[in-house]
C-alpha cells in the first residue's frame, strides 16, 4: 500500500474512533460507533466478516451492534446481486440519524413515564378519596400534582418530535445548505 493509502487509512482510523466516541454520548457503545464508523467511510456495502474483519471484534458482537444499528435506522440491510450474505450501508446523513435517534428516545421516555402514570395515578387519587390522615392526603395530592405538571413537558416533548418527524422543525431552523460536489 502507498503513503497515500496509509495516511488515508490513518485519517478514516481518527474519524472512526471520534464516531464512536461521540456516539457514547447518546447511550451507544464504542464498539457500535465503530461498526458505524467503518460503514460510514465505506464506499460498498459491507458483509458481517467485512466488518468484524475492520473492527477486530467477534461476529457476534458484530451482529449485536447491527441489529442495534438497523433498529435506529442508521444502517440498512441491502441485497448484492449474486451474493447470499446480507450486505450493510451505514445512512450518512448525519442529521436524519440525529432527528431519528431523539424522535424515538423523546418516545421511549414518554411510554415509560405514561406507563408508570397509569399505575401511580389510581394508587394516589384512592388515597386521597379515602385516608383520614391529612398528611398522607398532603403528600397523595403532592405528588397527583408532580404528576399531572410533567404532563405538560410529556406534550412539549411530543409536540417537538412531531415536528422533528414531519420537518416542520425546519421551519424554524432551517437545515444547513450542502457544499457544492458534498455527498448526501
Amino acid at each position: 500500500m502507498s503513503d497515500e493509502m496509509d495516511s488515508i487509512e490513518e485519517a478514516r482510523d481518527i474519524m472512526i474512533s471520534a464516531l464512536a466516541q461521540s456516539m457514547v454520548i447518546y447511550g451507544v457503545t464504542p464498539s457500535v460507533g465503530r461498526i458505524y464508523g467503518v460503514l460510514y467511510f465505506s464506499t460498498e456495502p459491507m458483509t458481517l466478516d467485512q466488518i468484524k474483519d475492520q473492527v477486530a471484534m467477534s461476529k457476534g458482537s458484530v451482529s449485536n451492534g447491527m441489529r442495534e444499528l438497523l433498529e435506529t435506522d442508521m444502517v440498512t440491510k441491502v441485497w448484492k446481486k449474486g451474493e447470499r450474505k446480507d450486505h450493510y450501508v451505514a445512512d450518512k446523513d448525519y442529521l436524519r440519524n440525529f432527528l431519528t435517534f431523539f424522535v424515538n428516545k423523546i418516545r421511549q421516555e414518554r411510554n415509560l413515564i405514561m406507563k408508570g402514570t397509569e399505575q401511580a395515578q389510581p394508587k394516589l387519587e384512592k388515597i386521597l378519596r379515602e385516608s383520614s390522615d391529612d398528611q398522607v392526603r398532603a403528600e397523595a395530592e403532592n405528588d397527583l400534582n408532580l404528576i399531572k405538571n410533567s404532563h405538560q413537558y410529556f406534550d412539549w416533548t411530543t409536540s417537538l418530535a412531531n415536528a422533528m418527524e414531519s420537518g416542520e422543525i425546519f421551519d424554524f431552523l432551517p437545515k444547513p445548505k450542502k457544499d457544492k460536489g458534498e455527498t448526501p
